[in-house]
């Protein structure tokens, strides 16, 4: 699990501690993925720790070796580490853009490379679970970056599990809505001091059907169910889960 320091992911790790799995948690935070790490072996469960940068392929190859050395096996990789930057649609620079398909694009692209060459190594089969977002259907002029490298997820999700089905290796991923995580706090920083509030956390979820934000546990059950054997015959789809925001 990338991005298990905290919100979404850390919420995931823990739900599949729950549930009896050997969690891994990565994060480029590997004072925060330890702390998570440490709650659930304190809850009973079972959980290491691992720095991982999801840019670098060698730190992504040697957290999975870490992984496997420890529990023996690979059976699910959530490419879920991802970051945004906010800038005006005109003010977007390469830079910026670049630095967020880094983390948000490539990272899934490396991850879901070297998960699926582990799971082919053990002899077929496996899952792989991609953080999409409802950004990724719907740009967002505030954060276009951020829009189309979810957008590239939702692609790269397709194009894996077309290519790996025949070695038994499902690929989904899920999208968020509006979740009430670190990221958010920071997003809502970034576009007041930009004067886009009206982009913001409470104008967005103003539009949620069921009116209210998610919690990180909302998305849970879905993430787990995709890394289950549940999900066998489920591969190629991304699952909204953000209370009815966008209607598609």
């Amino acid at each position: 699990m990338t991005g298990a320091g905290s919100g979404i992911g850390a919420a995931i790790a823990r739900g599949l501690a729950a549930e009896g799995a050997n969690a891994v948690l990565a994060d480029l935070d590997g004072t925060a993925a330890e702390r998570v790490a440490s709650t659930i072996r304190s809850d009973g469960g079972s959980a290491l720790a691992v720095r991982v940068d999801v840019t670098d392929r060698a730190a992504v190859i040697a957290g999975l070796e870490r992984a496997v050395d420890r529990f023996g096996r690979l059976d699910a990789w959530f490419n879920n580490a991802g970051m945004n930057a906010p800038m005006p649609f005109l003010d977007v620079t390469a830079e910026n853009f670049e630095r967020i398909m880094r983390v948000n694009a490539i990272g899934v692209l490396i991850g879901t490379q070297e998960a699926a060459k582990r799971f082919l190594q053990q002899g077929g089969g496996g899952k792989i679970v991609n953080t999409a977002s409802i950004a990724g259907r719907t740009g967002f002029p505030s954060f276009a970056p951020y829009s189309a490298s979810k957008a590239a997820v939702i692609s790269l999700t397709q194009a894996a599990a077309r290519d790996l089905a025949k070695h038994g290796i499902t690929v989904n991923a899920f999208a968020p809505g509006v979740v009430a995580t670190p990221l958010w706090k920071q997003l809502d920083a970034d576009l007041a001091a930009m004067g886009a509030a009206d982009a913001g956390f409470d104008s967005m979820a103003a539009d949620i059907l069921l009116g209210r934000p998610a919690q990180p546990e909302d998305i849970v059950p879905t993430a787990l169910f995709l890394a289950s054997s549940d999900s066998d015959y489920i591969t190629g789809q991304v699952i909204a889960i953000e209370g009815g925001m966008i209607l598609v």
